[in-house]
């Protein structure tokens, strides 16, 4: 998976927490970090903060789409806008979680958006059958 997000501290910590709980965890700290590493080294699902420097987090995840259109996103973010939250999950990101988040929370929705994007895979598969 991959956790992007600028602030530092919360990026650190969120990410020893989840590799603590067995998940292979890579960070960038931007749009255009992720941006990266979505090309070179596709992950299954991503966590991305709305509110970064340079592109924001929706624009990093229509740009993450282009790239690879089943990889599943849960956006983070510290402000209460209900507005932009209904906009992202129109557009297909997997939940839309407020900071700070409780990890376990944040576990469970990884979990649901690894199966979803498994089953997207497999039914793609079938589909080209």
């Amino acid at each position: 998976m991959l956790l992007v997000d600028d602030e530092d501290v919360f990026r650190e910590a969120t990410a020893r927490q989840l590799t603590v709980r067995g998940f292979i965890v890579q960070t960038a700290d931007c749009g255009k970090a992720a941006l990266e590493l979505v090309k070179n080294d596709p992950p299954e699902v991503v966590v991305l903060d709305q509110e970064m420097p340079g592109l924001l987090g929706s624009e990093t995840f229509i740009e993450i789409k282009k790239i690879n259109p089943l990889v599943e996103v849960i956006m983070l973010t510290g402000n209460t806008s209900v507005d932009n939250a209904i906009e992202l999950m129109q557009l297909g990101t997997f939940d839309y979680l407020m900071k700070p988040i409780n990890i376990d929370e944040l576990l469970y929705k990884i979990e649901d958006a690894y199966t979803r994007k498994k089953l997207n895979e497999k039914q793609r598969q079938d589909a080209d059958l």
